[in-house]
């Protein structure tokens, strides 16, 4: 580990001040917006059956702080993030970018380990997850917190606030995989804000429910590093992630992030045999040109193989990006075909309720093997992993 501050490590200090200096503003003016607006955020899609847990205080108890897995000491106490491409510089007292992870005297500690901010009972395909247990149910869990600031985040009231600024749940690890079963729930996931950020909390949630028998996604950005997105995929099941375009300037315009890790993360996860889907939210005049759709279809194919699900997802506007229209209709509908026309065998259409394009075909036969109205299952044909028509097998986690 370095013992000596260098040049490097001090310009990077002086960024760290001035993000946290513009972070700690925006969070200023919004967090007393976000505690109202989420009021009751901890919740289960049925409210009359609660998790086994306490509302907790802000960040002073041990109860739910523990040490962060992902970090290098350095000079004065100063420590270094390595769980993401951003590799925060964080001196004593200081936080991450993601606000949820703080330095202790020259020690990193997350400061959200079992302190859920939201959970609920959602249909995977709702995730979405279309080749995942198909019309089962998910115990989702959050934290607050997360590594970028995308414009048009649905969840920004998690993502963008301290821990301290959001009511919460003391729920660790053994009580939510308890609360999973005794729900029904066969999958646990992480979502909603950003699991990265919690890292420490999912992958303890995932070695329990491995343990009793449940499995545990991810629905994430995938902005992560190596090392520990390695470590995830010892334990999870299957993870989702949001590519958001093929430009790097759209991640620095929009999320505050950069491409080429979340490329990374998509290549890493698919080569380590978990289960893998990508959701393309269609954001029009900003990542919807036909040129960008082909090379998503293409690189997916060449890098992934024709059978990941590739899911358009409908904008509408949210956060910080209002003035855009919802995405039409025919742009998903143009986006579905471009990507199915370069040989993408699973492609759908989010967003849009009562769109076919929900459904799931045999790339073999062509029938229909699985039919979604929204988020509920009306058929199912897949047995045993293969087409009930043609025998073709059906890549998925189907039991």
């Amino acid at each position: 580990m370095p013992t000596n501050e260098t040049p490097q490590d001090r310009a990077q200090a002086d960024e760290a001040k001035e993000r946290s200096r513009r972070r700690f503003l925006k969070l200023g003016l919004g967090g007393a917006v976000a505690l109202g607006a989420l009021g009751g955020i901890a919740r289960l899609s049925d409210s009359s059956r609660q998790p086994a847990a306490a509302v907790v205080a802000p960040p002073k108890e041990p109860g739910y702080i523990a040490p962060a897995r992902y970090y290098e000491k350095i000079a004065n106490h100063f420590v270094r993030c390595t769980l993401c491409p951003k590799h925060c510089y964080v001196g004593p007292g200081g936080r991450g970018y993601c606000e949820v992870r703080e330095n202790r005297n020259g020690e990193y500690f997350t400061l959200v380990y079992g302190r859920a901010a939201s959970v609920n009972i959602d249909p995977v395909e709702k995730k979405p997850f279309f080749h995942v247990l198909p019309g089962s149910r998910v115990y989702s869990f959050a934290t607050a917190g997360c590594n970028m600031e995308c414009k048009n985040c649905q969840n920004w009231q998690l993502s963008q606030a301290r821990p301290e600024s959001l009511p919460a749940m003391r729920l660790p690890p053994e009580k939510l995989v308890e609360s999973a079963l005794r729900e029904g729930c066969p999958l646990i996931a992480g979502t909603y804000s950003e699991p990265i950020v919690f890292i420490e909390y999912l992958l303890d949630v995932a070695a329990e429910g491995n343990k009793q028998g449940l499995r545990t996604a991810m629905v994430s950005a995938g902005y992560i590093e190596r090392r520990p997105m390695l470590d995830l995929c010892q334990e999870l099941a299957a993870v989702k992630i949001d590519l958001k375009s093929m430009r790097d300037e759209f991640y620095r315009t929009n999320c505050d992030g950069t491409l080429r890790p979340v490329l990374d993360t998509i290549e890493l996860v698919k080569n380590q045999d978990v289960w893998l889907e990508i959701v393309y939210l269609v954001i029009p005049t900003l990542n919807d040109t036909e040129a960008e759709i082909k090379e998503l279809a293409k690189w997916i194919k060449t890098n992934l193989g024709a059978d990941v699900p590739l899911h358009f997802s409908r904008f509408h506007p949210q956060y910080k990006l209002t003035k855009l229209p919802p995405t039409p209709y025919e742009t998903l509908q143009r986006c579905h075909d471009i990507a199915r026309a370069e040989g993408i065998n699973f492609v759908y259409v989010g967003n849009v309720p009562g769109n076919p394009a929900q459904n799931t075909p045999c790339p073999s036969c062509g029938k229909t093997l699985v039919a979604r109205q929204n988020f509920r299952l009306t058929e199912n044909h897949i047995r045993d992993g293969r087409c009930a028509f043609c025998d073709a097998s059906i890549p998925g986690l189907w039991s």
